[in-house]
């Protein structure tokens, strides 16, 4: 089974479709124990680092998503479900992450004033490294971003995927059982 975990903040339902058309069996949960018992896990999330973080701790899926991980399992966080392995966010905070991840969320401050802030739109990305997860992409594949804090991780080799936007921005991470993307 796979758990998509709802903290109450959107595109759940285009994921679960997603999921259910290529065949997957899934549930869309609250539950720390439904997310214990999946087979894999993902976090899609949009919205405020703090108030997500929030809602994942009142629920007790912050220690369910650590404990799931931590075992082992497939683990897909999109947005803030990347953001949130990240030991903390600059965004309402500081405010503590997840801890899976070395590394913190920052502001997105391009140093070019032509680039907008949110940055919305699609971005060239680059390989870092191969992953399961990208085969069959062509390196330099648009993916579309919509984000105002980036997250730094401390070990550039969890990279899998960054952009530019006046900087090089995280796009996506590999470490273990976990895929994690900005877009």
């Amino acid at each position: 089974m796979i758990a998509i975990v709802d903290v109450c903040s959107g595109n759940l339902r285009s994921v679960e479709r997603a999921l259910a058309q290529v065949g997957g069996d899934v549930v869309v949960t609250r539950d720390p124990d439904v997310v214990r018992r999946a087979d894999k896990i993902v976090v899609p999330g949009q919205g405020a680092f703090g108030v997500f973080m929030r809602g994942l701790l009142e629920r007790g899926l912050g220690d369910a998503l650590r404990e799931a991980i931590a075992s082992g399992r497939p683990y897909l966080g999109i947005c803030l479900g990347m953001q949130i392995l990240f030991d903390e966010s600059e965004e309402q905070g500081p405010c503590a992450g997840l801890g899976v991840v070395a590394g913190h969320v920052i502001k997105l401050v391009p140093g070019d004033r032509a680039l907008k802030i949110p940055h919305i739109g699609w971005n060239r990305c680059m390989q870092l490294k191969p992953d399961p997860l990208l085969s069959g992409i062509d390196d330099g594949a648009h993916f579309y971003f919509t984000h105002s804090y980036h997250a730094v991780p401390t070990d550039p080799a969890v990279l899998a995927l960054d952009a530019e936007h006046g900087i090089r921005i995280t796009a996506a991470i590999r470490t273990n059982n976990v895929f994690a993307c900005q877009f």
